[in-house]
């Protein structure tokens, strides 16, 4: 359970700085990228959960 909760607790902070990082972004350097803003939410949480 301690585990599950620590790993938990590290996939939130991956998917808080992904979300970050990416809201930064303009929409023309998320465009070189190919995310559109729609997508930010998801790609981070896709990136926490692959981390």
């Amino acid at each position: 359970m301690f585990a599950t909760l620590i790993r938990f607790i590290h996939r939130w902070k991956q998917f808080n700085r992904s979300l970050n990082e990416l809201s930064r972004l303009g929409d023309r350097e998320l465009a070189d990228i190919g995310i559109g803003r729609s997508d930010i939410q998801a790609v981070a949480w896709k990136s926490a959960h692959h981390a």
